[in-house]
């Protein structure tokens, strides 16, 4: 149903995707890609939506969205960081990278910190290997990072935003 401000309601918009989406083969994760892509998270409330839609159970799609991380469940901040913390970018100091961004901006890794600048996130490998520790900072590649070189990085995001 239309809000009163003309645009359509979120579960309008949720139908829509899901309309686009319906005959493709395995139908949920494309639909699940495109809200993300659409909303920047995937809101408890569409589950229900989209198990009906889809003819599946609630838990099916609650299970699709939490077991890919990339699904998130609430937006994420205007920066989004990625730090690479497979063997290789283990070996070169990936760990310590992590602990400085996490002291750095005083949140763990899968949060945002309580301002909403910033979400901090793990991922296994960003084949990046020869240049770890690598990282991505809102889809942007980066290799050999350090505390210093990490830093420079968050700072010029800060200015843009």
């Amino acid at each position: 149903m239309p809000t009163n401000t003309g645009e359509p309601s979120m579960m309008d918009r949720v139908r829509s995707v899901v309309d686009r989406h319906r005959g493709d083969r395995g139908a949920l994760l494309p639909i699940l890609h495109s809200l993300q892509a659409e909303f920047g998270f995937i809101e408890a409330a569409m589950v229900p939506v989209l198990a009906a839609e889809l003819n599946l159970s609630r838990a099916e799609v609650h299970g699709v969205v939490t077991f890919y991380h990339d699904f998130r469940a609430e937006p994420a901040g205007r920066t989004v960081v990625k730090l690479c913390r497979a063997e290789a970018c283990q070996s070169v100091g990936a760990e310590d990278l992590v602990a400085h961004a996490e002291a750095r901006l005083g949140s763990k890794l899968g949060s945002t910190t309580p301002d909403g600048r910033v979400t901090l996130e793990q991922v296994f490998c960003l084949g990046n290997c020869a240049l770890g520790p690598a990282g991505q900072v809102n889809g942007r590649l980066y290799g050999r990072l350090d505390p210093a070189r990490l830093d420079g990085i968050l700072d010029a995001e800060a200015e843009r935003a």
